[in-house]
């Protein structure tokens, strides 16, 4: 009989189930603190029962285990001095859409080299989230495959669903099932709505396909999840960061009925996709709180150790502490700019 299956498929290979790797890299009872107090007090400050604000901060996409840590346990010190005022969480993103082609992130490429070793890129990130929560802090991240969450998501404090995915059906029936906030973002044309309807579906329990702890293929029956919330990234138009923005998005939010704050994202199309102009945007939204804005909860930050990015096989090698993906501002203007925003709550 003439073939009609898999005829696109090289190879299928058998894959670590979410409970062995658990076994292999656990969440412990003071990680598991970490991650759920973080996620309570996300949850207050999104209904606007905590006065602080929320502070998304780190690389674009993490690609070196040694610079990850390094950026965590500085991030993890500063939370030191400004906690009572902004609740840090470490940007520990692992996967990245891709609008054609290019590397896909840590997780499906960890060796930056096309091999696509899968499993050691799930190994590798679930350690980096370990080792993140043994310091005593929260990690995010977002969620692209809707396959990885059960091996990764118990260690997550809060979640994006990105612009190019916050239509899609699947990741708004997968975000109805997560345990953590969910921001979702504005389409890339800057459409709110897309975000508002992907809110709204979370929302509600869904019924659909996916792998349990134990690898196999199931039914999934969620409940919904109740802290689903807007991340203004600007769009094709331009920033949707200042206060008429702002404005308009309470409207919509107001009419939608949903009861949480929104999250400014401080790059991609806020910034002009210019990393140096992440700073104009803290700026203006500190100013916005300094003026009684409540419905701001928080703001994003794309930074790393050192500022700007580099590429894959670059001459000289790679550098340590530099932005694999999108450019990034440096450590130290990272520091100077938490501590601004923590100044204005």
């Amino acid at each position: 009989m003439e073939l009609t299956d898999n005829l696109n498929i090289h190879c299928f290979k058998p894959l670590i189930t979410p409970d062995q790797i658990k076994e292999e890299l656990p969440l412990d009872e003071a990680a598991a603190h970490t991650v759920a107090s973080c996620r309570q007090a996300v949850e207050q400050i999104l209904t606007g029962r905590e006065g602080r604000r929320i502070v998304i901060a780190g690389p674009c996409s993490l690609h070196d285990e040694a610079a990850a840590l390094e950026y965590a346990r500085r991030l993890r010190g500063l939370q030191e001095e400004v906690g009572e005022r902004v609740l840090l969480i470490m940007r520990a993103y692992f996967e990245k859409p891709r609008t054609t082609l290019g590397w896909k992130g840590m997780l499906y490429d960890p060796h930056l080299d096309g091999s696509y070793d899968i499993e050691n890129g799930i190994r590798l990130s679930r350690k980096i989230l370990t080792e993140i929560a043994a310091m005593g802090l929260s990690a995010a991240t977002e969620f692209l495959d809707p396959i990885v969450p059960q091996y990764l998501a118990d260690l997550v404090s809060w979640a994006a669903i990105g612009a190019r995915t916050s239509e899609s059906q699947i990741h708004r029936q997968m975000a109805s099932g997560l345990s953590m906030p969910i921001g979702f973002k504005n389409a890339t044309d800057g459409n709110l709505e897309t975000a508002l309807d992907a809110i709204r579906a979370a929302l509600s329990s869904h019924s659909f396909l996916g792998i349990d702890r134990h690898g196999r293929v199931i039914v999934a029956e969620t409940r919904g999840n109740k802290y689903g919330h807007l991340v203004m990234r600007g769009g094709g138009s331009g920033p949707n960061y200042t206060s008429e923005y702002v404005a308009f998005a309470e409207v919509l939010l107001r009419k939608a009925q949903i009861p949480n704050g929104l999250v400014i994202d401080c790059s991609h199309a806020n910034s002009h996709k210019n990393y140096k102009r992440q700073r104009e945007v803290l700026l203006d939204v500190s100013d916005q709180i300094r003026s009684g804005n409540r419905s701001i909860a928080g703001i994003m930050l794309e930074s790393f150790l050192k500022e700007g990015k580099q590429s894959i096989g670059a001459p000289g090698g790679m550098k340590f502490g530099v932005s694999l993906t999108d450019s990034c501002i440096g450590w130290e203007e990272t520091d100077e700019l938490i501590r601004s925003f923590a100044e204005s709550v």
